[in-house]
């Protein structure tokens, strides 16, 4: 559920009151100052170094990897869906800069790591025997809503408009659809991402922790 915005509420809390912990993962300053981060509520205080070692811990299985040959905007919407939904990392494939306003400063806590080609991704995945899966509405591509995604894989997204390139698609050890209902012929990688990455979601985690 997507929590309501109340533009009067102040986001956070604020500095700590009573005796300070005594535990290395809380940040000094946040205790000093307040902590006015957009973090759950048990990595309230909590170091940056501190919140991502314990993501790391019980990060899932599966990878996400975007195409980026014209400064794709949808990036930082996947990184920051991809925080969200826990994925061991995030691949970016072409460009090296992206726009990093969309994720909501969500990259601090979400390995991201570049690829200049897609012969250098394709590499790597083989080499870390990951499937690369294309989500993409292609002919002979299989309803994402039929089939249950991979435990392991790296979930391959194209670019607005164009999509997953020629050399991408060839790249896939499939490829999967998602229903659409309306006029337009497609939805942006954002989109897409979240929807996908919920479909792995559902299909291999748990409920999230307390």
């Amino acid at each position: 559920m997507i929590a309501a915005e109340d533009e009067s509420a102040e986001v956070g809390v604020g500095p700590w009151t009573g005796e300070r912990p005594d535990d290395p993962r809380y940040d000094p300053e946040l205790l000093a100052e307040g902590d006015r981060r957009n973090v759950v509520d048990r990595y309230r205080y909590w170091r940056r170094e501190a919140v991502v070692a314990d993501l790391d811990t019980r990060r899932h299985e599966f990878h996400v990897a975007i195409e980026n040959w014209q400064h794709d905007f949808n990036i930082g919407t996947v990184v920051r869906n991809a925080n969200a939904f826990l994925a061991a990392e995030v691949h970016i494939v072409g460009l090296r800069r992206w726009n990093r306003r969309g994720a909501m400063v969500t990259d601090r806590y979400q390995h991201v790591r570049h690829h200049s080609t897609i012969e250098e991704f394709v590499a790597w995945a083989a080499e870390s025997d990951l499937p690369v899966i294309g989500i993409d509405n292609l002919p002979g591509s299989k309803p994402m809503e039929t089939v249950t995604l991979p435990r392991r894989c790296v979930l391959l997204f194209g670019q607005e408009g164009p999509g997953l390139s020629s050399p991408a698609r060839a790249a896939c050890a499939e490829l999967f659809s998602i229903a659409q209902y309306g006029s337009t012929r497609s939805i942006n990688a954002g989109v897409a991402s979240g929807i996908a990455m919920h479909a792995w979601i559902r299909a291999h985690a748990g409920p999230p922790p307390g």
